[in-house]
């Protein structure tokens, strides 16, 4: 018998029960990654001091006010259907919110936990009014959950920034809770996609992340998870959880082989910050871009204010954004990334027999490498008038004297095949 529990138990643990996972299907993973852009969304009590969601407490803010926010957490101006409303007007497909960070507080009325809206002044179910809006409006739902919790007593740590906070804690509890919190969560709001995190501690086994990826599954099978709930987050293969890579405040490779998705903040901080520097339109545009170029997707971030609204001046911008997409999103939507990689001058994006160019800079002539295989049989403005172009050495397209949008000018090569079968072309 003990010979047995050691062999279960090293399989658990090294991940030898792997093919034993059920498996998201794979037409959930291109729906999903067809989107190409949604909105990642921190908010809770923090707002309050304008400091960083979960990484201020016991550093910016002491402990104890940290966390006697949730007493003061009031967030009257809260609109969950303008909320999605501003995600919708910016093109974006899917919204991801904090349901749970590692401060510990949730956003829903739980019965597993204290910790959560209920007591607050607030009281009103912010997972629910989202999940409620986002259907009424035709948005995916999602919901971000740590696999850490400063807060709760059983997580043997209580502060990244300082040891001596460190209990003893009960990992076992811990997890069981998290499975009850999940089931909530699961049952009540029937999420889209789980966002994980906070699985770089040591306390957090990838165990533990198969035990919970088992009961995700048991509970809903089409639900995608990203690749934070085990240890190996660099890659997905026979060891690692989830459906899609997660590259954080940077745009990540070109992969045509593993779906991927970029987090990355509209200002600096993740939670509201007053006065936080914001990406210019073209910054976010050209981010967008180059994201869809590489073959994923673009996870947006904004931070409401402590009073539940999104910035005005955030709302525009994303607003600019919808309004580029209006125009050009048939080069972004349901698109593959390339065959060209990206880089500062133009990224690629194609579907069907078309391929988009995505040109960031004015240029007299765009220069490409020779599409091996493939005949060139017409480029356009994208909408507009053709361009002259050569095909002797490499593709050579002639630009005209002003581009028709400074933050992103989009060409149209029409070849005479497929072009999601040519090969990613490093230049």
């Amino acid at each position: 018998m003990r010979l047995t529990f050691i062999l279960f138990w090293f399989c658990l643990t090294t991940g030898a029960f792997a093919q034993t996972l059920v498996k998201t299907p794979p037409s959930a993973i291109d729906n999903f990654m067809d989107k190409r852009f949604g909105m990642f969304i921190h908010f809770g009590p923090v707002t309050l001091r304008g400091t960083e969601i979960g990484w201020s407490r016991n550093k910016e803010v002491p402990e104890a006010d940290y966390d006697s926010l949730y007493r003061e957490f009031n967030p009257v101006l809260f609109d969950a259907d303008q909320w999605v409303k501003t995600a919708k007007d910016a093109g974006m497909k899917y919204l991801v919110i904090t349901a749970k960070h590692h401060d510990g507080f949730l956003l829903w009325p739980s019965a597993v936990s204290a910790y959560n809206v209920s007591r607050t002044p607030f009281k009103k179910d912010m997972v629910g009014l989202l999940a409620k809006a986002c259907k009424k409006q035709g948005i995916s739902f999602c919901i971000y959950m740590t696999v850490l919790d400063w807060h709760d007593p059983d997580y043997p740590i209580h502060s990244p920034h300082d040891t001596l906070h460190n209990v003893k804690g009960n990992m076992p509890r811990f997890v069981n809770t998290m499975k009850n919190e999940l089931t909530e969560l699961i049952t009540r709001y029937k999420p889209d996609m789980l966002w994980f995190d906070g699985y770089w501690e040591k306390p957090w086994t990838n165990a533990y992340g198969h035990e919970i990826y088992q009961h995700i599954k048991k509970l809903d099978a089409r639900i995608i998870v990203n690749n934070r709930l085990g240890k190996e987050s660099e890659k997905l293969n026979e060891n690692s959880l989830g459906d899609f890579l997660t590259p954080e405040q940077r745009i990540g490779n070109i992969n045509m082989l593993e779906p991927w998705e970029s987090c990355i903040t509209i200002c600096n901080q993740w939670a509201w910050k007053p006065n936080d520097q914001m990406k210019s339109l073209k910054e976010c545009i050209q981010t967008l871009v180059k994201t869809a170029g590489g073959n994923g997707n673009l996870l947006f971030n904004v931070g409401p204010m402590m009073d539940g609204r999104i910035e005005q001046r955030q709302v525009d911008r994303l607003n600019e954004m919808g309004n580029w997409l209006t125009k050009y999103g048939r080069a972004i939507y349901g698109t593959k990334g390339g065959p060209y990689v990206p880089n500062d001058v133009y990224a690629a994006t194609r579907k069907g027999n078309f391929i988009f160019i995505h040109v960031f800079k004015p240029l007299d002539v765009l220069k490409l490498p020779a599409l091996n295989g493939a005949k060139v049989k017409n480029v356009n403005i994208f909408g507009g008038k053709a361009l002259k172009f050569t095909q002797t050495e490499g593709l050579q397209i002639m630009m005209p004297n002003k581009l028709p949008d400074d933050n992103c000018t989009v060409v149209t090569i029409e070849i005479d095949g497929d072009a999601e079968k040519l090969p990613v072309i490093r230049q």
